[in-house]
């Protein structure tokens, strides 16, 4: 579903990404990990358009992407959440949800600001995430779990066909992790395709089907969780280094 060719995003001097191929198949969760700095969030940047790429190519189902702006990405079915969450504190959870819902251009200014169908979608999800009852709640009274929550209601709004997920999980409480991960599990059954960038190794190996490892910039080895976790290249520039750090 998701093809990425030999991306490229530099910052002067600095290679933030360094031609990274990897590709996303379509019905799976693909897990993008590597140590900080590794180019992870980068990546995402230029796959979603939030960032313009130095050079490489970006296909969506085929079709050529990494020249359309954001929101027409958007159009084409592609989702992300970002690490923090950027939800708009004086509006309600629903309303930032509902601020999500594809636009319908021009037609949409002669329309109520949250027609009665968003309002019912937009509860939908919430029930489905288990959080309605803080529907009607200012997104500046939201504690950062909730935060998170709503960042992956608002994110369903665009009926999206692949989601990039950074760090869904990361800073939350170890309940509230799981029950995240239950909701990628429920999404990825209903169809859903999922890129994730998560440090957490032990959820990345029970969630994912695929593992792609950057390192500097660069893909240095993609497979299963069983594959990955193996590999020396691996164990040298991430995995090994965790441990070395967690003996210390």
């Amino acid at each position: 579903m998701l093809e990425v060719k030999n991306l490229c995003k530099h910052f002067g001097g600095i290679k933030a990404v360094d031609g990274a191929t990897f590709t996303v198949e379509k019905g799976a969760i693909t897990a993008l990990i590597g140590p900080n700095g590794a180019g992870k969030t980068t990546a995402f940047n230029c796959i979603s358009r939030t960032a313009a790429p130095t050079s490489g190519e970006v296909w969506l189902d085929g079709e050529r992407i990494d020249h359309l702006r954001p929101h027409k990405i958007t159009a084409k079915g592609l989702s992300r959440t970002f690490q923090i969450s950027r939800n708009l504190g004086d509006m309600t959870v629903i309303e930032n949800v509902i601020v999500q819902s594809r636009v319908d251009g021009l037609r949409g200014l002669f329309r109520p600001a949250m027609s009665q169908e968003e309002k019912d979608k937009a509860m939908s999800i919430l029930d489905f995430l288990g959080i309605t009852r803080i529907a009607h709640e200012d997104g500046h009274n939201l504690s950062y779990g909730q935060k998170k929550l709503m960042d992956l209601a608002a994110l369903l709004m665009s009926d999206p066909k692949i989601i990039l997920l950074d760090e869904p999980a990361g800073g939350v409480n170890p309940s509230l992790m799981e029950e995240i991960v239950g909701h990628i599990r429920a999404l990825n059954d209903k169809g859903l395709t999922v890129l994730i960038v998560e440090h957490n190794m032990d959820l990345i190996m029970r969630l994912s089907h695929k593992v792609v490892v950057m390192a500097h910039g660069k893909v240095i080895c993609a497979g299963t969780p069983d594959v990955v976790r193996k590999d020396p290249h691996v164990l040298d520039a991430y995995l090994g280094g965790v441990l070395e750090d967690e003996a210390a």
